[in-house]
């Protein structure tokens, strides 16, 4: 079945040729402009990926990554002409999955595009225990939810897909490396504090509100997941 891809980029020609690329990989691309425009089209459409330009008229990606964040778990893939790590993490932190730095080629967007829509249609999530639950927190492995003192915490599938690495081996300490190797897979080019951003995000919507922090630091190895 083919997937719906939401660009939201203000350069035509990029649009464009990025449009094409995606159809030939057997997409059906949705275009708007300007960040207003976007997030409509998202909220109408309900796509199954957005191609997110930080720059953008009305409204700027940032924003828009936000507001979209408040109320879905769409993967993002952000587009930015800043190569500074610190901005780079900005969208992650936020809740984008994927950045592409400008200029780009179509060719590698449509590759990441592929890897994140991907990583988000795998079935490992599947396998084992149902459900999950401890300390106020809940997660459902199959609907892919997760309750934080039965309010429900909405996280980017790339976020899922990392506690559900953590809890599922409660106490093993993962490496950065071995988590980008399970979740984001072999082609991925980002950097090791692309995951200390997601792990950041996750600690903050799970954690209950009398509640302690279970995803614990080892220092200069990784993360792990504590029952305690």
């Amino acid at each position: 079945m083919a997937s719906t891809v939401l660009i939201v980029e203000d350069d035509r020609d990029t649009v464009r040729l990025v449009s094409l690329y995606l159809k030939r990989d057997g997409h059906r691309v949705l275009c708007a402009h300007d960040g207003v425009e976007g997030l409509r089209l998202a909220r109408k459409a309900r796509p199954d990926l957005i191609v997110l330009d930080l720059m953008l008229p009305k409204l700027d990606g940032i924003e828009a990554c936000r507001r979209l964040r408040e109320e879905s778990s769409v993967p993002i893939v952000m587009v930015t002409a800043r190569v500074e790590e610190e901005d780079r993490l900005r969208g992650l932190e936020l809740g984008a999955d994927d950045y592409v730095t400008k200029p780009f080629s179509p060719r590698e967007l449509a590759a990441r595009i592929r890897a994140v829509l991907r990583r988000t249609a795998k079935d490992e999530l599947e396998r084992g225990p149902a459900e999950v639950a401890w300390n106020g927190v809940t997660v459902d492995l199959h609907r892919r939810t997760v309750l934080v003192d039965d309010q429900k915490a909405s996280l980017t599938p790339t976020e899922f897909r990392i506690l559900v690495m953590l809890i599922k081996e409660p106490e093993r300490t993962f490496s950065r490396e071995q988590i980008i190797d399970r979740v984001f897979g072999f082609d991925f080019q980002g950097f090791d504090r692309t995951v200390d951003a997601h792990v950041a995000n996750i600690r903050r919507k799970i954690r209950p509100l009398d509640g302690p922090d279970h995803i614990q630091t080892v220092y200069g190895v990784g993360y792990r997941f504590s029952n305690d």
